[in-house]
């Protein structure tokens, strides 16, 4: 039975998986919490003792038997224990024969124990431990991420899911007190019902800012704006400054000087054009507006975390942006996106990673430069990592399980912390996190003091797919791991068919206006972040290529993809109730991401031969045609093979900010289009003999001789 929209949330609220209990005998060093132990309630420490009733949870859920809590302690006992004298961020899980204790520098890493001792029993799927000391730290002081439920919409089920990995911080897009994305929003119950779990609150700024610094009445324009906000949000934690979101009107004579609302004329023309805005150029000036947001905020809260974010900068002259690091104040963060900018080369096909990909994974030469430069004037450096699990690669997936490729993402992440003072990261944008084994991966990662990150990957992996099972398994997420690098994203991918998948249509010439019927009351529903109308910058040099070695790179990783995807597969009848459903999901997002792969190549085919029909140079243009049908037509199977995989899991096809854009009808809106331009508009083509009302397109000489060659 298909699952409806939505239902992806009541997992999301199961934050203790059922029956995780397998028979197995007791091995050698180990001790049973059996029914005779008892759980110590930290009676002076409310927060502690709401922890110890949630383990109480996990042991009846998840490992069938029934620890009750008390309050004296004895033998036979668990027990929370709060040191200050430990190491910043470190806690530890302490195993004799007839005592366990959690103990953490502050109360929250003791609930960190606490959690850590069920991903040890997690992992020997039965309430057995290892007699010993299990030591664990929190490298970073923020884990930072946005909501998978919904934009900024956060249950207390899925508040107490995402803390048990290792997350501490939740983002709030704020464009006002109370306001956000989707309107009206409560934010004092948020921020404290996300406090009794252990988790901080930061607002994530897209409030306007009308003033410069230097402006008469900027001073209170701002404390209305920015102490306002924490007037009425005492508890909020930090906030997020993104330039491209809190542009100001700048004197930097590099930009418009003008907000992006003020940068047209009465009639929508742009007053200037090729220009940057102010958000989208490190103008000398932001050191100024930072000061001026920053004292308004620090007046009502002293310790509030003002984070500035360099987004979108990489492409600006690195003078520019270091001077900028030089000359902001030092008692703020800076954050800088981990790998965007950076240029690669795969089966001799240029890239560039676009924000946020995983198809190269390590630090970005703009990342470097930045935190060189953060280290230097001692600023608190954050980084934009999407370890979470998902990048913005392909949109309408939970996560990328990926493991051998996420390794390489974290093990340089920890490098930075080691060599730059790493201490906070974003890890997941609007496209929201989702709890997986990719995010269990990541906080085993970097908390362990000296990770193996094969050895974390194997571990879980058996745990979910069976020890008999892991070689194959491994090949099957090696191999997959390998297509994410060939999954080069452009940005007209990321706009374009990667964006939402197999629902994206191949267009020809009679839907230029077509509209996405989807998301309508989305953030960033329908058309505003997904054109259906592919187009690629064919009037560069040499992109014609590149076009055709990206089809190239899409064809081999959606291969891969599919045939990790049918082995995944082929394991399920082997595996128990208990671990098959949540493996069919797996399988289902590997397939899900291969089938968007294909739709991406058959979409730059189709571009291809577009040309070739617009083009006055001769070609075979019923030959073409041809080739065109037959492109639609295996589009068509591949939409119609993706139908089952959104039927069995609603979190596929669905973003936070854009809402259903490959559920099922989508996907058979999609194909309705696909039959009619069989039906209709290539016969039509063929009557004709010519495109007719074709715009003028501009064909540079070399692609002119490249569709004499090709076609």
């Amino acid at each position: 039975m298909a699952e409806l929209q939505y239902d992806f949330r009541k997992r999301l609220a199961e934050v203790h998986k059922k029956n995780r209990r397998i028979d197995k005998p007791i091995g050698k060093g180990q001790i049973e919490i059996t029914s005779d132990w008892r759980i110590v309630l930290p009676l002076d420490n409310a927060y502690l003792a709401r922890v110890a009733h949630d383990l109480e949870d996990y042991f009846l859920t998840s490992m069938n038997v029934t620890v009750a809590t008390c309050e004296q302690e004895g033998e036979k006992c668990i027990s929370y224990e709060v040191d200050p004298s430990l190491e910043e961020g470190a806690y530890r899980v302490e195993i004799t024969e007839d005592t366990v204790r959690l103990v953490g520098q502050t109360d929250r890493s003791a609930a960190q124990a606490s959690y850590l001792l069920e991903d040890l029993m997690n992992l020997e799927e039965a309430p057995y431990l290892t007699m010993g000391t299990e030591e664990r730290i929190q490298r970073y002081r923020a884990r930072m991420v946005h909501s998978g439920v919904s934009l900024d919409v956060f249950p207390n089920e899925y508040l107490n899911a995402i803390v048990h990995q290792g997350i501490n911080v939740i983002l709030l897009f704020t464009r006002g007190y109370n306001e956000t994305s989707y309107g009206h929003t409560d934010f004092n119950d948020i921020i404290d019902r996300a406090a009794a779990y252990g988790i901080d609150t930061y607002a994530y700024s897209y409030m306007i800012s009308r003033y410069h610094p230097e402006d008469a009445g900027a001073e209170e324009y701002y404390d209305g704006l920015y102490g306002e906000l924490f007037r009425k949000c005492p508890n909020l934690k930090g906030v997020t400054l993104v330039g491209e979101s809190v542009e100001f009107p700048s004197r930097d004579t590099h930009t418009t000087m003008r907000v992006g609302q003020d940068n047209y004329d009465e009639e929508g023309h742009r007053l200037m054009v090729g220009t940057p805005r102010p958000g989208w150029y490190p103008c000398f000036d932001f050191p100024e507006w930072l000061n001026m947001v920053k004292g308004v905020i620090r007046r009502v809260r002293p310790d509030a975390d003002i984070v500035f974010w360099t987004y979108n900068w990489g492409g600006q002259p690195e003078e520019a942006r270091l001077s900028l690091i030089d000359n902001l104040p030092k008692d703020i963060s800076l954050e800088a996106t981990f790998e965007m900018f950076e240029d690669v080369t795969r089966e001799g096909v240029p890239a560039r990673a676009t924000d946020y990909t995983l198809f190269t994974a390590k630090a970005g030469k703009y990342f470097l430069s930045e935190a060189k430069a953060a280290k230097k004037n001692d600023i608190p450096l954050y980084s934009m990592t999407n370890t979470g699990g998902l990048t913005w690669d392909v949109g309408t997936v939970p996560y990328e399980p990926a493991p051998y490729q996420w390794l390489k993402r974290f093990r340089a992440v920890n490098e930075a912390h080691d060599e730059y003072g790493l201490v906070g990261l974003m890890e997941s944008h609007h496209y929201g996190f989702y709890p997986s084994f990719i995010s269990e991966f990541a906080k085993a990662y970097f908390t362990e003091k000296n990770p193996d990150g094969e050895a974390i990957i194997d571990r879980l992996l058996s745990r979910d797919w069976g020890k008999e099972n892991l070689p194959t398994v491994q090949k099957a997420f090696r191999a997959f791991s390998d297509a994410i690098e060939n999954l080069v994203t452009t940005n007209e991918d990321q706009y374009g068919p990667m964006r939402i998948g197999p629902s994206y249509p191949i267009l020809l010439f009679n839907d230029k206006d077509l509209q996405i019927p989807w998301g309508k009351g989305a953030m960033h529903g329908q058309n505003a972040i997904c054109f259906p109308n592919y187009t690629y910058p064919f009037y560069f040099k040499g992109y014609y290529d590149k076009l055709a070695g990206e089809s190239r790179l899409y064809r081999q990783s959606a291969a891969n993809m599919l045939e990790a995807a049918e082995t995944l597969k082929g394991l399920l009848p082997t595996l128990p109730d208990s671990k098959r459903d949540e493996a069919q999901r797996i399988a289902g997002i590997v397939e899900f991401m291969g089938r968007t792969a294909l739709t991406t190549h058959y979409v730059k085919e189709i571009y291809f031969r577009k040309y070739a029909l617009l083009t006055d140079v001769r070609v075979d243009y019923e030959g073409v045609l041809d080739e065109v049908e037959e492109i639609i037509r295996a589009e068509i199977e591949n939409a119609k093979a993706t139908l089952p995989l959104v039927d069995f899991d609603s979190r596929l096809g669905y973003e936070p900010s854009m809402e259903y854009m490959c559920h099922r009808e989508a996907i058979e809106w999609k194909i309705a289009i696909q039959e009619r331009i069989l039906a209709e508009d290539i016969p039509g083509l063929r009557r004709d003999g010519y495109v007719k009302n074709r715009h003028p397109v501009h064909f540079p000489r070399g692609i002119r001789e490249w569709i004499k060659v090709k076609f």
